[in-house]
C-alpha cells in the first residue's frame, strides 16, 4: 500500500544542466518527487529542445524524454542581477547541479566555494567530460569521446571490425546515475549533520566503471581484451546464436543451466563431450562450440525455441526492436511505458521510472516545460514581488 507521498518530496535542485547527463541525472530526481527548477538561459535555453528530428510539434523528442516532471526559468547568469536572483533562490535549495566544463561556475562567482559559503549544507553537483581535477580537466567531454578513452570502444563490436561505439550515449546516461547516487548520498549525509558537500564525476569515470571483467583480466594477466560480439568475456555458451528465422539470446552460463540446456536442446551427447566438460573448455572451444549449437537451433525458429527452453528452465531470450520493446506485455506490466495526455502536445509516450519502491513510488506527473513556462511561478514562490518580477523581465534578466 503506498503512502502517496513522493520520497523526495521537499528536496529543491537548481538544475543548470543541459544536454543528456546532467538533465538523466536531474530527472531521476525530479520523478522521486524533487522540486527541479531548470534553469536555462534565455536565448534560446537548453540545446536539446532543437536537436532532432524527430521534432513532437516543435520541440525536440529528447528534451521532452529528460526533461519531464521540472520546471523552468529562463535566467541570465551573464548579468549581475541574475546572479542576485540565483543568490536568492539558493537560500531555498538543497542541490545545485551542473554540468558545464569546470571552471565556468567560478567565473561566473557561482562555484562550490562561493555557494558553499552562502549555504552551508548545499549539495553541488558537477559532472563533465572528465571531472574537476586531472590533466584533461578543461577538456571538453562527448559521450563517443568518452566512450573511446573509457575502453569501452576496444571490446564493442566483432573482432577486426571498425571500431564501434555502444549504441546508446552510455556514459551520458551513467554519468547521470552516478550523479544521482551521489547526490542523494550527500543529502542523507547533510540531513544527518547539516553538512553540505560536493558531488564530482565524469563521463570517462562513468565509462571505466563499466568494465568489470574487461579490467578485472587486465589486472589479473596482463592481457588486453579485445571485441566478442555478443558473446560473454568469461563463460560460454552466452551469446547470440543463430535461429531458423533470425537469433536467440541464450545464457547457459553455469554448469547447471549448461545441462539443462544441452537435454532441452536435444544435445546431452554435448555434456559429456571432453571438449565441453567444463566452462573453461567451453569457453575456449567458443567458437566451435557456437557452430554445433547454430546447426540444431537453425532447425526451429526462434519463438519456438524460447517456449521449450522456458519450459526446460534455461535462461534465453528473444532480440528485440524498439517497436518490439513497448509491445512486450512484461514491458507493459511493469508500467516501462507511461503515457501523458498534454493539452498542447497530445500524447505522450514516456520511459517509464525503473526503480520501483512499494510505499512511495515516482510519479511521472508532468510534461517537459516551455523555456521560462514557470519563471513568474518560481520568482513568486521565492519571495519577488510582482514589481520585481516584472522589472526582471522588462530588463531581459528573466524570460517568461
Amino acid at each position: 500500500m503506498t503512502s502517496g507521498l513522493l520520497p523526495l518530496s521537499g528536496m529543491v535542485v537548481l538544475d543548470l544542466t543541459q544536454i543528456m547527463a546532467g538533465p538523466a541525472c536531474t530527472m531521476l530526481l525530479a520523478d522521486m518527487g524533487a522540486d527541479v527548477i531548470k534553469l536555462e538561459r534565455p536565448n534560446g535555453g537548453d540545446d536539446t529542445r532543437r536537436m532532432g528530428p524527430p521534432f513532437i510539434n516543435g520541440w525536440g523528442a529528447g528534451f521532452l524524454a529528460l526533461n519531464r516532471n521540472k520546471r523552468s526559468m529562463a535566467l541570465n547568469l551573464q548579468k549581475d542581477e541574475g546572479k542576485e536572483v540565483f543568490r536568492k533562490l539558493l537560500q531555498r535549495a538543497d542541490v545545485v547541479v551542473e554540468n558545464f566544463r569546470p571552471g565556468v561556475m567560478e567565473r561566473l562567482g557561482l562555484g562550490y566555494a562561493e555557494l558553499s559559503g552562502l549555504r552551508p549544507r548545499l549539495i553541488y553537483c558537477t559532472i563533465s567530460g572528465f571531472g574537476s581535477t586531472g590533466p584533461y580537466r578543461n577538456r571538453g567531454g562527448f559521450d563517443l569521446v568518452a566512450q573511446g578513452m573509457s575502453g569501452l570502444m576496444s571490446i564493442t563490436g566483432f573482432p577486426d571490425s571498425p571500431p564501434a561505439k555502444v549504441g546508446v550515449p552510455i556514459t551520458d546516461i551513467s554519468a547521470g546515475l552516478l550523479a544521482a547516487n551521489g547526490i542523494l548520498c550527500a543529502y542523507i549525509h547533510a540531513l544527518k549533520t547539516g553538512q553540505g558537500q560536493m558531488v564530482d564525476t565524469s563521463l570517462l569515470e562513468a565509462g571505466i566503471a563499466y568494465t568489470i571483467w574487461e579490467s578485472s583480466s587486465y589486472f589479473a594477466n596482463g592481457e588486453v581484451p579485445g571485441p566478442l560480439g555478443s558473446a560473454h568475456r568469461v563463460n560460454a555458451p552466452y551469446q547470440a546464436l543463430r535461429t531458423k528465422d533470425g537469433y536467440i539470446n541464450i545464457g547457459a552460463a553455469t554448469q547447471s543451466t549448461w545441462e539443462q540446456f544441452c537435454r532441452a536442446t536435444g544435445l546431452a551427447k554435448l555434456i559429456d563431450d571432453t571438449r565441453f566438460i567444463a566452462p573453461s573448455d567451453r569457453k575456449i572451444r567458443e567458437q566451435e562450440l557456437a557452430d554445433l549449437l547454430e546447426e540444431t537451433l537453425s532447425e526451429q525458429t526462434t519463438a519456438s525455441w524460447l517456449q521449450l527452453l522456458e519450459e526446460a528452465g534455461v535462461v534465453a531470450g528473444p532480440i528485440y526492436d524498439m517497436a518490439q520493446v513497448y509491445q512486450d506485455p512484461h514491458v507493459k506490466a511493469r508500467n516501462m511505458l507511461v503515457d501523458l495526455d498534454d493539452p498542447e502536445l497530445g500524447l505522450l509516450h514516456n520511459i517509464g521510472i525503473p526503480i520501483k519502491l512499494s510505499a512511495t513510488p515516482g510519479q511521472i506527473r508532468r510534461r517537459a516545460p516551455g523555456l521560462g513556462e514557470h519563471s513568474r511561478e518560481v520568482l513568486h514562490e521565492f519571495g519577488f514581488s510582482e514589481e520585481e518580477v516584472a522589472t526582471l523581465i522588462e530588463s531581459g534578466v528573466v524570460k517568461a
